[in-house]
């Protein structure tokens, strides 16, 4: 199971599973809602999937590109790029550490096979989720950010934190952070 934490420290956590530091993925600063501006905050301040979300903002299907992934006996853990499928641009960076042991054997076993993403198995497979969003950042782009945005790097963009509860257990942790408005054009 995952524990409930602070948003600073969830934050640490997540990004700790890929980086040894957080500045070699960016510069993380919170924000509130107000501080977001409109087209990021309709992107990241709700309680849905951002599979759905992205799709939804980008009329177009997305692609799970899983960069590097890790597993023990309790949890899988990912870093992936969402990546719209008619141009191929990414759209979304992600971490995604989740509890193996609150899903049902063929939804953990569709999630660990990497070819679909994580929203859109949990929907197809009705699984009763509620997401809690916890924090909302302000991101500045450390390099392999930008480079994977097609930003320069410390260029702007804004990411949440959540955690996404599967049939009342909490079960997935969640950093998301979306491409910057001006380059969503690729």
């Amino acid at each position: 199971m995952l524990e409930a934490t602070s948003p600073s420290a969830q934050l640490v956590r997540l990004i700790g599973l890929f980086y040894p530091r957080l500045a070699e993925l960016g510069s993380f600063s919170h924000c509130t809602t107000e501080e977001c501006p409109p087209a990021y905050r309709s992107m990241l301040d709700h309680e849905k999937h951002m599979t759905v979300t992205v799709e939804h903002r980008h009329k177009d299907s997305v692609d799970v590109e899983v960069l590097a992934c890790r597993q023990n006996e309790t949890h899988y853990m990912r870093k992936i790029l969402l990546r719209r499928q008619a141009d191929r641009c990414v759209v979304l960076f992600g971490i995604v550490r989740l509890a193996l042991g609150t899903l049902q054997p063929q939804v953990r076993d569709e999630i660990l096979s990497q070819g679909i993403p994580l929203g859109r198995v949990l929907i197809a497979h009705d699984v009763l989720r509620h997401v809690q969003l916890n924090a909302l950042w302000r991101v500045a782009c450390g390099p392999e950010l930008a480079e994977w945005f097609g930003v320069p790097t410390g260029s702007t963009t804004y990411g949440r934190t959540a955690l996404i509860y599967c049939d009342g257990k909490p079960a997935v942790e969640l950093l998301e952070i979306v491409t910057p408005e001006e380059s969503l054009e690729c």
